[in-house]
């Protein structure tokens, strides 16, 4: 990246890195998993982190012993859907908010840097209201906006047109491999945190947003 280029947004993902949900996507894959008789655990779950519902259902059936149609699949995927909503309504509030998050969130907004999410949920409107941060956000772009799912950088590089900034000027906050694959892809540097503070593709990495202010991001790309 050429010392001319400043940071003018950040991109979070959702999931793991603004609210921890792991818990409530585990709890309804295991439902369902639970229903057909299939063998799943927390271990399999890592294997769905930041990829797409339909993606997540075919590793869990790899397990199964039964051939599901399209058709089939689908209502399943459905079905997840409908259980983890529940979940969310029944459960979500600002305390599931990660540490960090807010002191982060505001110090960008003092200095004027663009804020948006590039989540691969289907659910993230609805997660952002139940944490109180829907009007927090510059820019939404989540899994129903999208054709192609992370690894791929659409996502990422819709985000930053969203907000208007080129996306060399932009920082994924990202806690999964294939975020940090799809940011990278775009030409976008990368924050791993949480579990993809362990991938050593990122550009940068931290266990969490409490280990970062917003001057070390700055301090990434430089000061404007």
């Amino acid at each position: 990246m050429k010392n001319s280029d400043f940071l003018q947004a950040v991109i979070f993902d959702l999931d793991g890195v603004i609210v921890s949900t792991d818990d409530l996507h585990y709890m309804a894959w295991k439902f369902l998993a639970d229903e057909e008789a299939i063998y799943f655990d927390r271990q399999i779950n890592q294997r769905l982190r930041g990829v797409s519902r339909r993606r997540s259902l075919e590793i869990i059936l790899e397990r199964s012993t039964k051939d599901y149609s399209d058709v089939e699949k689908q209502e399943l995927t459905e079905k997840k859907n409908r259980y983890y909503i529940d979940l969310i309504n029944s459960k979500l509030n600002p305390s599931y908010i990660l540490p960090g998050v807010i002191s982060i969130l505001a110090g960008l907004k003092r200095r004027k840097i663009g804020i948006a999410i590039g989540s691969s949920s289907r659910n993230a409107l609805l997660i952002l209201r139940k944490i109180g941060l829907e009007n927090y956000f510059d820019a939404v772009v989540d899994g129903n906006e999208i054709i192609k799912s992370k690894p791929d950088p659409e996502i990422f590089l819709l985000a930053a047109e969203r907000l208007g900034v080129p996306a060399a000027n932009c920082l994924v906050v990202e806690d999964a491999d294939s975020g940090v694959k799809a940011a990278l892809a775009g030409g976008i540097s990368v924050l791993g945190v949480g579990y993809a503070s362990r991938n050593p593709n990122a550009t940068y990495t931290a266990p969490d947003l409490t280990e970062v202010s917003v001057e070390d991001l700055v301090s990434m790309f430089g000061r404007p």
